[in-house]
């Protein structure tokens, strides 16, 4: 493992560990957010659960390396729909980008782990 893949690694633990426990938690951004994407609220708990369960396998990925690269494709999967969701609605590029940033940033988690999908 990398230092650029543990540190990417950790600030998408983060990331996703905040960002999923606050889909759930109801926070008035993101209960915000899907209203303006006009998506359901109970979607945004599974988005939140989701989130927090790729931030868990990404942290079982410190022991198990192959875990970084299918937690990877599961948030991966999650940024690239909030990016069409985002796109579906017309969102201006400073609503879009943060998903945007997060998806590149998986993907390159991803690819830098690739050699773990391969079981």
């Amino acid at each position: 493992m990398t230092i650029l893949s543990i540190v990417l690694q950790s600030l998408l633990i983060l990331y996703y560990a905040f960002s999923g426990g606050a889909k759930i938690a109801g926070a008035k951004y993101w209960v915000d957010i899907f209203k303006n994407l006009d998506i359901p609220q109970w979607f945004r708990v599974v988005t939140g659960i989701v989130q927090l369960v790729g931030s868990a396998a990404l942290i079982i990925g410190y022991w198990y390396d192959w875990m970084i690269a299918w937690a990877g494709i599961w948030l991966g999967i999650t940024m690239l729909l909030a990016c069409l969701a985002h796109l579906r609605v017309k969102d201006p590029i400073n609503k879009t980008a943060p998903a945007i940033v997060f998806a590149v940033l998986i993907i390159i988690l991803t690819a830098i782990n690739s050699d773990g999908l391969i079981i």
